[in-house]
């Protein structure tokens, strides 16, 4: 499965109970799903607003998925994984699952990036062992031109960025190289443009539907972002992310959005010209690095190496204070550098909670 499967929609702070509200699903339907109930605010929502909080709340990426046994079960039972991602019923099952183990302080609506791509007219579908294959790979101003919206398709809670969505339509599916996208960028510059204009607008309209349904925060993956060049960040990714964060604004001014972007040591101060609340680490930048360089206005995420759970308990607990003691006690939400990695011992997991859960900023 390829990087850009990970899961979706961010509702942060679901309550030990967890009631049968509804959430809107990315068709129209409504779903039973986890809202917050009362009038305390989440956890991470207080820490991203820069609150006085006992500790730092924590989520991981990919938190439903392979490495979870109930998980696997699933699977066996239900192999297409687009079945498992858009059948409601299947996504709400998955969703709860590390809720129902872990408690995390931020619930992901298991999904895929891609969701959205068949509203806008470009589709696809996820083989195993190969990733996402996209049937006809946009190449021209013509291919640009039958990119269109339909209003009734949305994601919740997660969204591709605009470069990273052009790279998989342009390039048709997962790429090493990144030969294609670059080609177009470096030779018909105003093609690819005009496709990162239409995913900017289509990626702000989702955010805004999944807001006004529940989600409490957003998380945007610009997977790809990476293998640009400073400078061509700067014209290929940076406008579109700003131009997604200015639209969210102007109708929703109090959600978080957060962006992550693997690999983006280089980036990080141009990530932060986004306009977004919470910059998600890496695991390759040292998080201390990563606060200077980000400043104390900015709220971070992560930012653990995945790989760190498949040492021993000790092991774990060592790079967890590690991460926190570094980051500070504001605005701060623990994660993992990147998604969980599949084979992860599953009560490696349920460690990483408890420990995170039993942190106390006043005992460091």
């Amino acid at each position: 499965m390829s990087s850009c499967i990970c899961s979706c929609s961010l509702l942060a702070g679901v309550p030990t109970a967890v009631p049968k509200n509804r959430i809107r699903c990315s068709v129209g339907e409504v779903v039973a799903g986890p809202l917050v109930t009362g009038v305390t605010e989440p956890l991470l929502l207080n820490a991203v607003r820069g609150l006085e909080v006992e500790r730092p709340p924590v989520w991981l990426m990919r938190q439903a998925g392979r490495y979870m046994k109930s998980y696997q079960a699933i699977c066996e039972k239900y192999p297409s994984f687009r079945e498992r991602s858009e059948n409601v019923d299947l996504v709400v099952e998955i969703s709860l699952q590390p809720w129902n183990v872990f408690k995390p302080d931020g619930v992901i609506l298991f999904s895929d990036i891609l969701t959205p791509l068949p509203g806008m007219n470009i589709p696809f579908d996820i083989v195993k062992g190969k990733g996402p294959i996209i049937f006809h790979p946009v190449e021209t101003a013509a291919d640009v031109e039958r990119v269109r919206v339909d209003n009734k398709a949305a994601v919740l809670g997660f969204v591709g960025a605009p470069f990273t969505l052009a790279s998989y339509v342009v390039e048709g599916g997962s790429s090493k190289n990144f030969t294609k996208i670059k080609k177009l960028a470096f030779s018909q510059p105003k093609v690819l443009h005009a496709l990162l204009a239409k995913f900017a607008t289509s990626m702000a309209t989702y955010i805004k539907y999944q807001a006004e349904n529940g989600a409490q925060a957003v998380q945007i993956f610009d997977s790809w972002a990476t293998e640009l060049s400073p400078v061509d960040f700067e014209e290929f990714s940076l406008p579109y992310l700003k131009k997604i964060v200015e639209s969210v604004r102007l109708t929703h001014p109090d959600l978080p959005l957060i962006l992550y972007a693997s690999g983006s040591g280089g980036l990080l101060e141009r990530l932060a010209l986004t306009g977004v609340d919470v910059v998600s680490l890496d695991w390759t930048v040292d998080m201390a690095e990563g606060r200077r360089r980000l400043g104390p206005d900015l709220a971070v995420q992560g930012n653990v190496d995945p790989g760190v759970l498949f040492g021993s308990k000790e092991f774990i607990t060592s790079r967890i204070n590690d991460t926190v003691r570094k980051a500070g006690r504001r605005k701060h939400i623990l994660n993992l550098g990147h998604g969980i990695k599949v084979g992860t011992p599953e009560e490696n997991v349920a460690h990483f909670f408890e420990v995170a859960k039993g942190i106390r900023y006043e005992d460091l």
